[in-house]
Parts: structure tokens; sequence; C-alpha cells
């Protein structure tokens, strides 16, 4: 038996990533809106991009791996254009998740009118 990834293009142009143990009739529920939720909110869908795996755990693994992308990254990889897979694998986002005013004292350094240790 084989699993499938697959990702659709939805007609609010995001992408839907997942998985399937019957390719076919999953894309034909998808377009019908038998599958409650992301879809069927966004049809007409389109496959635009389909992967073979021989269990089910290392499609479940795929399906993950490509949520967690970012869409430009997606788009390499349904072209085929692994190098830009690579390059964009390697890019770092800046990320503070600091919403502070940027001061370095604590709290209590600031209650107690001492310094920071």
């Amino acid at each position: 038996m084989s699993f499938w990834v697959y990702i659709l293009h939805c007609a609010d142009n995001s992408y839907y990533t997942g998985h399937t143990d019957n390719l076919d009739k999953r894309i034909v529920e998808h377009q019908m809106g038998e599958i409650e939720g992301y879809t069927s909110t966004r049809l007409p869908v389109k496959v635009v991009f389909a992967d073979e795996f021989p269990t089910r755990e290392e499609a479940l693994a795929h399906e993950r791996q490509i949520k967690g992308w970012g869409r430009k990254k997606k788009e390499a990889m349904m072209r085929g254009d692994w190098a830009e897979v690579s390059r964009l694998a390697c890019k770092k986002t800046p990320f503070d998740p600091s919403t502070s005013s940027g001061r370095t004292e604590s709290r209590r350094s600031r209650q107690t009118g001492k310094g920071a240790v």
C-alpha cells in the first residue's frame, strides 16, 4: 500500500498540505467540499503537488515538515528547485520575541534600585 503527501492550491491562493492512502478519492472529497474544514471554505481546489511514500509514518513526517515551511520554500519544492529549497532552509529569519522597551534592568532591580546581577 502506498501513502501520499499532497498540496492543494485553494481559491484564496493559499496552500493546503495533507496525506492519505487513497490520493484520487481524497482529492475528489476535497473538491466536492466533503471534508469539513480548511479546504471546504476555499473551493475550488487544485492538486499542485503529490509525492508517494511506502509507509504512513514517512508520509506524515513529510507532511509535517512541509507544513513548517514558508510559501516560497513550498513553491520551490513544487517546481523541483532543490537548490532554492536548500538555500531557503539555511536562511535565518530575524526573530526577537521581546515586546519590552529594550531596558536591560529587571523589574526587581528597578523596584529596589539595585542593578541587575
